[in-house]
Protein backbone atom coordinates (compact mmCIF):
# COMPACT_ATOMS: atom_id res chain seq x y z
CA UNK A 1 0.00 0.00 0.00
CA UNK A 2 0.97 3.13 -0.52
CA UNK A 3 1.75 5.36 2.80
CA UNK A 4 -0.66 8.84 1.49
CA UNK A 5 -3.26 10.64 2.89
CA UNK A 6 -5.97 7.84 1.65
CA UNK A 7 -4.11 5.27 3.52
CA UNK A 8 -4.42 7.41 6.79
CA UNK A 9 -8.31 7.90 5.99
CA UNK A 10 -8.72 3.95 6.12
CA UNK A 11 -7.44 4.24 9.98
CA UNK A 12 -10.39 7.18 10.20
CA UNK A 13 -7.63 9.71 10.69
CA UNK A 14 -7.64 13.43 8.17
CA UNK A 15 -4.26 13.22 6.51
CA UNK A 16 -1.26 10.90 6.69
CA UNK A 17 0.34 13.79 8.58
CA UNK A 18 -2.51 13.42 11.39
CA UNK A 19 -1.64 9.64 11.36
CA UNK A 20 2.42 10.63 11.53
CA UNK A 21 1.74 12.75 14.48
CA UNK A 22 -0.23 10.20 16.52
CA UNK A 23 2.27 7.30 15.42
CA UNK A 24 4.67 9.68 16.98
CA UNK A 25 3.15 9.98 19.69
CA UNK A 26 2.18 6.63 20.61
CA UNK A 27 6.25 6.11 20.18
CA UNK A 28 6.94 8.60 22.78
CA UNK A 29 5.07 7.33 25.15
CA UNK A 30 6.17 3.85 24.50
CA UNK A 31 9.70 5.36 24.89
CA UNK A 32 8.81 7.12 27.87
CA UNK A 33 7.53 4.55 29.57
CA UNK A 34 9.94 1.62 28.98
CA UNK A 35 12.50 4.75 29.98
CA UNK A 36 10.75 5.06 33.22
CA UNK A 37 10.52 1.38 34.21
CA UNK A 38 14.32 0.88 33.36
CA UNK A 39 15.09 3.93 36.05
CA UNK A 40 12.85 2.35 38.42
CA UNK A 41 14.67 -0.96 38.06
CA UNK A 42 17.85 0.45 38.43
CA UNK A 43 16.48 2.75 41.80
CA UNK A 44 15.57 -1.01 42.90
CA UNK A 45 18.48 -2.72 42.22
CA UNK A 46 20.28 -0.08 44.26
CA UNK A 47 17.82 0.22 47.34
CA UNK A 48 18.73 -3.45 47.57
CA UNK A 49 22.02 -3.56 47.06
CA UNK A 50 22.03 -0.65 49.84
CA UNK A 51 19.82 -1.99 52.43
CA UNK A 52 21.00 -5.27 54.34
CA UNK A 53 18.37 -5.96 57.55
CA UNK A 54 16.98 -8.71 59.08
CA UNK A 55 13.22 -9.29 57.91
CA UNK A 56 10.21 -10.07 59.35
CA UNK A 57 10.30 -14.21 58.53
CA UNK A 58 6.37 -14.33 58.90
CA UNK A 59 6.60 -11.67 55.67
CA UNK A 60 9.06 -13.41 53.82
CA UNK A 61 6.84 -16.56 54.12
CA UNK A 62 3.31 -15.21 53.16
CA UNK A 63 5.54 -13.48 50.10
CA UNK A 64 7.09 -16.85 49.25
CA UNK A 65 3.84 -18.52 49.85
CA UNK A 66 2.14 -16.33 47.26
CA UNK A 67 5.13 -16.64 44.70
CA UNK A 68 4.83 -20.47 44.81
CA UNK A 69 1.39 -20.73 44.63
CA UNK A 70 1.38 -18.31 41.49
CA UNK A 71 4.28 -20.47 39.87
CA UNK A 72 2.87 -23.88 40.92
CA UNK A 73 -0.12 -22.72 38.57
CA UNK A 74 1.99 -21.81 35.66
CA UNK A 75 4.18 -24.99 36.35
CA UNK A 76 0.83 -27.36 35.64
CA UNK A 77 -0.61 -25.08 32.87
CA UNK A 78 2.85 -25.64 31.21
CA UNK A 79 3.78 -22.02 31.16
CA UNK A 80 6.70 -22.31 33.29
CA UNK A 81 10.43 -20.78 31.58
CA UNK A 82 12.84 -22.43 29.94
CA UNK A 83 15.14 -21.40 32.97
CA UNK A 84 12.40 -22.59 34.90
CA UNK A 85 11.31 -25.68 33.71
CA UNK A 86 15.00 -27.30 33.99
CA UNK A 87 15.07 -26.78 37.51
CA UNK A 88 14.13 -29.18 40.46
CA UNK A 89 11.58 -27.80 43.18
CA UNK A 90 14.45 -27.14 45.66
CA UNK A 91 16.22 -25.62 43.39
CA UNK A 92 13.39 -23.27 42.35
CA UNK A 93 12.44 -22.74 46.14
CA UNK A 94 15.71 -21.40 46.74
CA UNK A 95 15.59 -18.84 43.86
CA UNK A 96 11.92 -17.53 44.49
CA UNK A 97 13.01 -17.18 48.57
CA UNK A 98 15.77 -15.09 47.54
CA UNK A 99 12.88 -12.91 45.08
CA UNK A 100 10.20 -13.03 48.34
CA UNK A 101 13.37 -11.95 50.80
CA UNK A 102 14.26 -9.14 47.94
CA UNK A 103 10.20 -7.66 47.77
CA UNK A 104 9.53 -7.47 51.44
CA UNK A 105 13.29 -5.65 51.76
CA UNK A 106 12.10 -3.28 49.47
CA UNK A 107 8.21 -3.05 50.20
CA UNK A 108 9.95 -1.78 54.03
CA UNK A 109 12.31 0.05 52.44
CA UNK A 110 10.11 1.56 50.22
CA UNK A 111 7.44 2.34 52.74
CA UNK A 112 9.79 3.97 55.42
CA UNK A 113 10.87 6.71 52.63
CA UNK A 114 6.85 7.07 52.24
CA UNK A 115 6.52 7.58 55.42
CA UNK A 116 9.26 9.83 56.34
CA UNK A 117 8.13 11.87 53.18
CA UNK A 118 4.55 11.73 53.85
CA UNK A 119 3.45 10.45 50.66
CA UNK A 120 -0.34 9.74 50.53
CA UNK A 121 -2.69 8.20 48.27
CA UNK A 122 -5.68 10.56 47.59
CA UNK A 123 -8.92 9.00 47.37
CA UNK A 124 -9.38 10.21 43.62
CA UNK A 125 -6.59 7.79 43.12
CA UNK A 126 -7.80 5.05 44.57
CA UNK A 127 -10.99 5.41 42.68
CA UNK A 128 -9.51 5.77 39.81
CA UNK A 129 -7.73 2.64 39.85
CA UNK A 130 -10.68 0.46 40.84
CA UNK A 131 -12.62 1.99 37.69
CA UNK A 132 -9.42 0.92 35.61
CA UNK A 133 -9.51 -2.39 37.34
CA UNK A 134 -13.37 -2.73 36.34
CA UNK A 135 -12.93 -1.52 32.74
CA UNK A 136 -11.08 -4.91 32.97
CA UNK A 137 -14.71 -6.44 32.65
CA UNK A 138 -16.49 -5.39 30.22
CA UNK A 139 -20.03 -5.67 31.59
CA UNK A 140 -19.37 -6.62 34.62
CA UNK A 141 -17.88 -3.37 35.71
CA UNK A 142 -20.77 -2.69 38.69
CA UNK A 143 -19.75 -5.86 40.48
CA UNK A 144 -16.18 -5.60 40.09
CA UNK A 145 -16.81 -2.18 41.89
CA UNK A 146 -19.32 -3.62 44.57
CA UNK A 147 -16.47 -6.45 45.34
CA UNK A 148 -13.90 -3.91 46.28
CA UNK A 149 -16.33 -2.19 48.86
CA UNK A 150 -17.15 -5.45 50.30
CA UNK A 151 -13.36 -6.11 50.33
CA UNK A 152 -10.94 -3.61 52.18
CA UNK A 153 -8.20 -5.84 51.59
CA UNK A 154 -8.54 -5.98 47.94
CA UNK A 155 -8.63 -2.25 47.95
CA UNK A 156 -5.69 -2.73 49.72
CA UNK A 157 -4.32 -4.27 46.95
CA UNK A 158 -5.07 -1.53 44.43
CA UNK A 159 -3.22 0.97 46.84
CA UNK A 160 0.26 -0.56 47.12
CA UNK A 161 1.73 -0.33 43.36
CA UNK A 162 0.07 3.39 43.87
CA UNK A 163 1.99 3.73 46.49
CA UNK A 164 5.34 2.60 45.33
CA UNK A 165 5.14 4.48 42.27
CA UNK A 166 4.69 7.72 44.33
CA UNK A 167 7.43 6.82 46.27
CA UNK A 168 9.38 5.99 43.58
CA UNK A 169 8.96 9.13 41.60
CA UNK A 170 9.69 10.98 45.57
CA UNK A 171 13.20 9.39 45.27
CA UNK A 172 13.18 10.11 41.16
CA UNK A 173 12.13 13.61 42.12
CA UNK A 174 14.93 14.30 44.58
CA UNK A 175 18.07 11.80 42.81
CA UNK A 176 20.50 13.00 40.79
CA UNK A 177 19.49 11.08 37.63
CA UNK A 178 21.66 11.16 34.39
CA UNK A 179 19.83 10.71 30.99
CA UNK A 180 21.80 8.32 28.67
CA UNK A 181 21.40 7.74 25.30
CA UNK A 182 20.53 4.66 24.25
CA UNK A 183 19.55 2.35 20.83
CA UNK A 184 16.10 1.06 20.77
CA UNK A 185 16.84 -2.45 21.24
CA UNK A 186 19.37 -1.60 24.45
CA UNK A 187 16.01 -0.14 25.94
CA UNK A 188 14.08 -2.80 25.12
CA UNK A 189 16.14 -5.35 26.08
CA UNK A 190 14.87 -7.40 28.35
CA UNK A 191 16.33 -6.71 31.98
CA UNK A 192 17.04 -10.26 33.78
CA UNK A 193 14.00 -11.61 35.87
CA UNK A 194 14.37 -10.37 39.78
Amino acid sequence: AEINDEFAKNFGMDDLAHLQDIVRKQTQATHSNQSRQKAKRNLLDTLDTLHDFDLPPTMVEMEFNQIWTQLMQEKEAGNLDEEDSGKSDDELKADYRKIAERRVRLGLVLAEIGRTANVEISEKEVQQAMIAEARKFPGQEQQVIEFFQKNPESVAQLRAPIYEEKVVDFILEIAKVTDVDVSKDELFKEDEEE
